[in-house]
């Protein structure tokens, strides 16, 4: 059994975080700032940041590095998803 990522399969692995989930699957940005629309994701990784937001189960603001990944999660990004090779410094 998978999570979803904005309606695609997310597959995880047990203690993995929601963030290192995204990251294996290839998606390094998945939610852009506010100001210049600057793409981010994982930064600090320890949750002291809040570069990895998302909403999981319908919850906004989570970081994603502190979710713990769980099969049936419903994780959505605000709409900036990048691969590696798009983010640009």
């Amino acid at each position: 059994m998978t999570a979803t990522f904005d309606g695609e399969p997310l597959p995880g692995e047990p203690g993995q975080n929601v963030g290192a989930a995204l990251v294996a699957a290839g998606i390094v940005s998945w939610r852009t700032t506010r100001r210049r629309g600057r793409p981010r994701g994982l930064f600090c990784g320890i949750g002291v940041c809040h570069d990895c937001l998302v909403t999981v189960d319908g919850v906004p603001n989570q970081r994603a590095c502190l979710v713990p990944w769980r099969p049936g999660q419903v994780i959505e990004s605000d709409g900036a998803r990048t691969s590696p090779g798009e983010v640009d410094g």
